[in-house]
């Protein structure tokens, strides 16, 4: 297993950790900015989704190899790659306010986005001891939640108190931050190692246990991605107004922030196997009653509910594919799981969208009920053959 024991891996983490917050916070500022922008120069909502489906398209495409730089490149020169790609793609926003210029910047953003996923989630693995590992990985899943609260935030204040233009520039910043960090203390992350000598060849990691892993990865993305996707969609036709709504929403983040904060101790205590079946249960319960809630109170009570299970799911996922990594393959690894991560991201909403409109909100939340009591299943499955 990967684990660089290095003399400064200490303030290395520190700094990883710092640069996860400005380039998160950078990246969901990003999407709102964007977002608002281009209604704001009457783009389409057939034209804001496609600028949002561009945020993917990178990340689809380049996450595995991506992971592969990351095994063998200086980690400073990939995110500073990533920074130095996100501040144009925001300058680009400033200086030419046209859809079309849109379109190749949320790719560009899309792009930074995967360098910085990738690397830093490798990072964060690579400057851990096993002990420590899921400690880190903890604080790395708590930093990634606070960010999105303060990147809307900031996009949101920016635009009201300064408008869409100086909104971009201040959104640039916080990757002028990521430059400047990487310019002054960059030398504590680890160097570039090359190819390393007899790694495993694809063949002998890209295993059923490693297809397990993925499968259950994403449908847990699909879970969380869903779940936040079609709540607002039940809670407007039950009358509810934008701001009930919003603290539903808001008890779902509360719940994931409160059981990232004892993950730790959590995969101490338990296997990621059993973890995972808890995440897919309380996924599948929360689904099946979300149909018979009437009203914000007893909706974001399921809410927080799904977010206690839910909420470790996604890096519980990324410290088990890093675990089962083989030598000199972790960036891989974890590439090839946004990969399929960020794939499920992009059809699972056309999906289900086009089954809605056949069975209703109330058919997609019973199949989506289903869908996490399959990957109860393949949990438990895995738990089985892990005991063999």
């Amino acid at each position: 297993m990967p684990n660089a024991r290095l003399p400064n891996a200490v303030p290395a983490i520190y700094l990883t950790l710092a640069l996860t917050f400005f380039n998160f916070t950078g990246n969901n500022a990003m999407r709102v900015l964007m977002t608002l922008y281009a209604l704001h120069l009457g783009a389409s909502a057939t034209a804001v989704g496609v600028i949002g489906g561009l945020l993917f398209l990178f990340p689809v495409l380049l996450s595995w190899f991506i992971g592969g730089l990351a095994d063998r490149k200086a980690a400073r020169k990939l995110l500073m790659f990533a920074a130095i790609c996100a501040a144009v793609s925001l300058l680009l926003m400033y200086f030419f306010p046209t859809l079309p210029v849109f379109y190749a910047a949320a790719a560009l953003n899309g792009l930074a986005l995967s360098f910085f996923h990738v690397t830093l989630q490798n990072l964060i693995g690579n400057l851990s001891a096993p002990e420590n590992r899921a400690r880190n990985f903890a604080n790395f899943s708590m930093i990634g939640a606070a960010t999105s609260f303060f990147g809307p935030l900031i996009a949101g204040l920016s635009i009201d108190h300064l408008g869409y233009g100086w909104a971009c520039l201040v959104t640039a910043a916080l990757s002028l931050v990521v430059i400047v960090l990487l310019l002054v203390m960059g030398h504590s992350l680890p160097p570039a190692r090359g190819r390393i000598k007899g790694a495993a060849a694809p063949q002998a990691w890209l295993n059923r246990s490693v297809v397990l892993m993925l499968t259950t990865g994403g449908l847990v993305q699909l879970g969380y991605d869903l779940f936040q996707f079609y709540v607002p969609i039940h809670g407007h036709e039950l009358g509810l107004s934008a701001s009930a709504i919003g603290g539903v929403l808001a008890m779902l983040a509360t719940a994931v922030f409160i059981v990232r904060f004892f993950l730790a101790r959590l995969i101490e205590r338990h296997s990621g196997e059993k973890l995972l079946l808890w995440v897919f249960l309380t996924g599948a319960v929360a689904f099946a009653l979300v149909p018979f809630t009437t009203n914000a109170w007893v909706l974001g009570a399921v809410a927080f509910l799904f977010g206690l299970g839910m909420g470790i799911g996604i890096p519980l996922t990324v410290i088990m594919m890093f675990a089962n990594s083989a030598e000199g393959r972790s960036g891989q690894m974890l590439g090839l799981r946004l990969t399929v991560n960020n794939a499920v991201r992009m059809s699972g909403p056309m999906a289900f969208g086009a089954l809605g409109a056949v069975m209703g909100v109330t058919g997609v939340f019973w199949v989506l009920a289903g869908v996490m009591v399959v990957g109860a299943g393949l949990a438990q499955w895995q738990k089985a053959r892990e005991r063999k």
